[in-house]
């Protein structure tokens, strides 16, 4: 059985970006802290699962990406996956998901992969795009957010539980080859292992130019960004914890509180 896992590098959301004048983010400069999305940890983690089980499984990891990219690829590694895949990007403002999920699909065409598993949405934009339009792409049936999941060789299909609105369950059986975008708690991701990382650090991904692929012609674009407008004020509150006590009491006594 062969797997591809698409994952994505994210960058850390507590880092503070500015608007130009034009509605364009500015990234502050200096040294970036990116990681790997975390929903992409869990698909990392469920492939592994499934290649530890049998099957005679290979694990590739797939990234669409700048050059720094690569880091997510050394870590889907050392989490035990057998092979990384860069498909390398010039910097652009934004991408779109079909974009993404176009040049997936170009790579993937005719690889012979039996299963694709994604993170249900990423931690930056959280659409949950790419995954179903991946699949539509190939022609492949999809299930989204799927919570546990079990490959039947002798079917040659894949049954899963995904979650629904309302708390509620569904469960079906897809035939391989699939798509599945995989949910947070469907398993507990490891930590990369020592041996794993110097090998992916020996091993290097396969990169592949972007262009080479093509993509599908963008049908959306970014306008403007703004900052969200302000619903409500915050009071920070100085002094002693006698002095905030008191005049805590006299801002609620004000409003009519007490």
């Amino acid at each position: 059985m062969k797997i591809l896992v698409c994952i994505k590098q994210v960058i850390d959301p507590e880092t503070l970006v500015n608007l130009d004048e034009r509605g364009r983010v500015v990234l502050p400069e200096g040294d970036l802290k990116y990681w790997m999305n975390r929903a992409d940890e869990f698909a990392i983690e469920e492939a592994v699962l499934i290649k530890e089980a049998g099957f005679g499984t290979t694990v590739d990891a797939l990234t669409v990406g700048p050059k720094h990219a690569a880091q997510v690829l050394e870590r889907a590694m050392g989490m035990g996956a057998d092979n990384g895949v860069h498909i390398l990007l010039q910097e652009k403002d934004f991408l779109s998901p079909l974009n993404i999920a176009s040049y997936i699909a170009a790579y993937a065409l005719n690889k012979g992969y039996d299963l694709i598993l994604t993170g249900v949405m990423g931690e930056d934009h959280m659409q949950g795009q790419v995954g179903p339009m991946l699949a539509e792409l190939l022609g492949f049936p999809c299930a989204t957010s799927v919570i546990f999941e079990k490959i039947s060789d002798e079917r040659g299909a894949v049954y899963v539980e995904r979650e629904i609105e309302g708390g509620f369950k569904s469960a079906l059986e897809l035939d391989l080859p699939a798509v599945l975008t995989v949910q947070t708690g469907i398993n507990k991701p490891r930590y990369p292992t020592l041996s794993n990382l110097l090998r992916a650090k020996k091993q290097k991904a396969l990169v592949v130019e972007s262009h080479i692929l093509g993509a599908t012609e963008d049908r959306e674009r970014v306008v403007r960004a703004c900052y969200p407008g302000k619903s409500r004020a915050g009071l920070m509150l100085e002094g002693s914890g006698k002095d905030k006590a008191v005049r805590l009491l006299e801002i609620l006594e004000k409003e009519a509180l007490i």
